[in-house]
């Protein structure tokens, strides 16, 4: 290939051989720890998260290829160029040219109309070796139609004002296959600093971009799919903090009289996931002067499992105002999330307590029993029948009485806080505290540490004077 150095400037002096070999073992070196560490971090090819991961490991590759084949011919040293052959028009250039793969050269002569290829810019653009190089009037034959006025641009702009060319275009190969090639170029001037002819060094990106592009597509579905999880959790929190209620202190039901309730309840989230879950709590004062108290757990996590908590809710009040009793509550409940157009599975446990009586009468759906603490002691309440919410259409559930006393202590949890044998542990110091809040921070001060994997509800209520 002809010089293409400038008039107006001399050549570069090219680096040292031993500079550039320490060069070309750092970056294969480089490359051999990228691909093990690929190789160790293959993961779900469903993630996001993932392909965006394995597109980068795959364009850093690329490049560090490139890097070193690129290294490698800056170390040998332009290929030289033999005379063609007699009654050949194409130049048959050293094999050395090959080290550079995806990477190709020309020089167009201006005055002769001569061109010069490399063997690598053939196999580029798919033209046949013993085919005559394309000229510059010829070569947008080649480029796919709706870049052709960008290559002309660049060519016009080299050649009428001198300015280095730095682009890219798409070309198409004889079998249809369209690559994407990238161009650098300068115009060589004469002695009296007019343009003689042209150089430009080709390289074919085409899987480079298609690892960028990868790289893009992977990122900005990683960024969907965590906006998505983002207004997913601020809509199940929304929804959440619409249907528990927000009792930062106890709440005091004074309008039963000396025989009232303390109540406090508190939710607990999970300390290894962003997500709401099902649990729920609830305390609603009847018209009939009785109060229902009750938890539960519905399965999953989101915005669809706080809605459906929303909706078993609703019809827990409802039933319980109407007076329905807890074991028929509960039989309704679970043919309620049955017929659901999303079925789901929950546990639950209600309680209706009179306060005239100091009567507690109860049902469980495959839910802990209620704790009852008194005089520094505590117990598991025995369970009647009951099955999970939403496991059968035609379950059947028990119920169950309790008769409390004044100072008696109820602790309603869901399975998410702790064991009961670890709740009951607690006895001598629950006797301690003064209020059903103090009770229910003390409880998740124990119980609510940050290593939590599940959210939990507690409520508590004390009988009062």
């Amino acid at each position: 290939m002809p010089s293409h150095v400038s008039a107006d400037r001399s050549a570069a002096q090219p680096p040292g051989r031993g500079s550039v070999d320490a060069l070309i073992t750092q970056t294969r070196r480089l490359k051999g720890d990228m691909d093990a560490v690929r190789q160790d971090t293959q993961g779900d090819a469903a993630d996001p998260q993932g392909r965006w991961q394995r597109a980068l490991y795959d364009l850093a590759l690329h490049q560090l290829n490139d890097l070193d084949a690129h290294l490698a011919q800056l170390r040998d040293g332009p290929p030289p160029v033999p005379a063609a052959e007699p009654g050949s028009a194409a130049p048959t250039l050293s094999r050395r040219a090959a080290l550079l793969s995806r990477v190709g050269s020309a020089e167009w002569n201006l005055l002769t109309d001569d061109a010069v290829w490399s063997e690598e810019l053939y196999r580029i653009l798919g033209r046949d070796l013993t085919a005559p190089p394309l000229t510059l009037d010829e070569l947008p034959s080649l480029v796919l139609e709706e870049d052709r006025p960008k290559l002309t641009a660049m060519v016009t702009d080299c050649l009428v004002d001198a300015r280095p060319i730095d682009g890219e275009f798409r070309v198409v190969r004889p079998g249809g296959e369209v690559r994407t090639v990238h161009m650098m170029g300068e115009p060589v001037l004469d002695g009296e600093g007019a343009t003689a002819s042209m150089w430009a060094v080709l390289r074919d990106v085409s899987e480079l971009r298609r690892s960028q592009r990868a790289v893009r597509e992977s990122r900005e579905s990683l960024q969907q799919q965590r906006h998505r999880a983002q207004t997913e959790h601020r809509l199940a929190v929304e929804l959440q903090e619409a249907v528990l209620p927000p009792w930062r202190d106890s709440l005091r039901l004074a309008s039963q009289g000396p025989r009232s309730l303390d109540i406090a309840a508190h939710y607990v989230p999970a300390a290894t996931t962003s997500l709401i879950g099902g649990d729920w709590y609830d305390a609603l004062e009847l018209s009939d002067g009785q109060t229902l108290l009750g938890v539960g757990d519905l399965t999953g996590h989101g915005p669809a499992v706080a809605s459906n908590t929303a909706m078993l809710l609703g019809a827990l009040r409802g039933m319980a105002m109407a007076g329905t009793e807890p074991a028929q509550l509960m039989s309704w409940l679970n043919q309620l999330l049955d017929a659901t157009d999303q079925p789901a599975l929950g546990s639950a446990v209600c309680c209706r307590y009179r306060p005239d009586t100091r009567t507690l009468m109860w049902a469980q759906a495959g839910h802990p029993a209620p704790l009852l603490f008194r005089d520094g002691t505590g117990r598991r309440l025995t369970s009647p029948e009951g099955v999970l919410l939403g496991a059968t259409s035609r379950a059947a559930y028990g119920q169950a009485e309790a008769t409390l006393e004044e100072g008696d202590l109820l602790v309603l949890h869901t399975d998410g806080l702790a064991p009961a044998a670890r709740l009951l542990d607690l006895a001598p110091r629950l006797d301690g505290t003064r209020t059903a809040h103090d009770c229910v921070r003390l409880i998740v001060e124990e119980c609510g540490g940050t290593a939590r994997v599940d959210d939990a509800c507690v409520l508590v209520a004390r009988v009062t004077r």
